[in-house]
């Protein structure tokens, strides 16, 4: 039986004691029932050492949930892994890249629609006010660089005073009111095909559409042709070799889709609402597996 190896979060986590199991649980089905057998191991256990990982065919970061919380310890294990030459997938090197959410103002540079966002080194009343001003927009997400779940994620109204807080780079966006209307869509891809895509909304007067939060999902039969063409874009421009991607977008309020985040450490592919349960990464990493990555 082919063995891999999924990276869960430090035993020390304690934001997600419920629901990472449950996704954990979902992947070990799916893999299960394609002939490999999937083992959960702390990815703070391989920081400097990857010893204990070097039986395994393939590494997935799957479940490294709660990095952002031990970002530098989370580099390092990064720069660890590319130099060791683990079988990661994806690759060690875009981890490390996919890690600080300023990976967004590179893609734009590539011709990648986002929404107008100001990438500044903390947030402040002056930053804040900037943004307001700059996207004449009347509310603004705050969002840490290097964050997941919603951290730390803020929405912001104009006259609202900031606090003071933790000193870290910040992404500041418009709030879109289509996440309430419409939704977030996430494609999510195997080996550069689309899979399945899950349209996410959030609970009545809640702006975050984690589960965690009451986050409603729902499969879409076909994406979008904007959204298909924004999601295929984003790949290319990545331009790495992917075992998976998720790719989460928002249209604007003039139907224009915008990248909200490629996803390519640590995405739940929403495997409840799948089809096929799973069953589509289970053969693409068979595959993988087989041809080397």
């Amino acid at each position: 039986m082919t063995r891999v190896a999924i990276l869960t979060p430090d035993p020390a986590e304690v934001a997600y004691p419920d629901l990472w199991p449950k996704v954990l649980a979902r992947l070990q089905r799916a893999l299960d029932g394609a002939g490999i057998d999937a083992m959960p191991t702390p990815w703070t256990a391989h920081v400097d050492d990857v010893s204990a990982l070097r039986g395994y065919a393939c590494v997935l970061p799957l479940l490294a949930w709660g990095y952002h919380h031990d970002a530098a310890r989370w580099q390092r294990a990064c720069a660890t892994w590319q130099r060791e030459g683990l079988p990661l997938a994806n690759p060690a090197r875009v981890l490390a890249w996919n890690t600080d959410k300023r990976y967004l103002r590179e893609l734009a540079a590539q011709g990648v629609a986002i929404p107008p966002t100001a990438f500044v080194d903390a947030l402040s009343q002056a930053a804040v006010e900037q943004a307001f001003a700059d996207s004449g927009a009347d509310e603004l997400i705050a969002k840490p660089a290097i964050s997941g779940g919603a951290w730390k994620t803020r929405r912001l109204r104009r006259g609202d005073v900031i606090d003071a807080m933790e000193p870290m780079p910040m992404l500041l966006q418009p709030y879109l009111p289509t996440i309430g209307t419409q939704g977030e869509t996430s494609l999510l891809y195997f080996d550069g095909r689309l899979s399945h895509v899950v349209n996410k909304r959030p609970l009545a007067g809640e702006f975050r559409i984690q589960e965690e939060f009451g986050g409603q999902y729902a499969l879409v039969a076909a994406p979008p042709a904007g959204a298909l063409a924004l999601a295929e874009q984003v790949l290319r421009a990545v331009g790495e070799p992917l075992l998976y991607a998720r790719i989460d977008m928002l249209p604007d309020a003039d139907g224009r889709w915008l990248l909200m985040e490629a996803e390519l450490i640590e995405p739940d592919f929403y495997l409840a609402v799948d089809p096929a349960q799973g069953a589509g990464f289970a053969q693409t990493l068979r595959r993988w597996v087989g041809a080397g990555g």
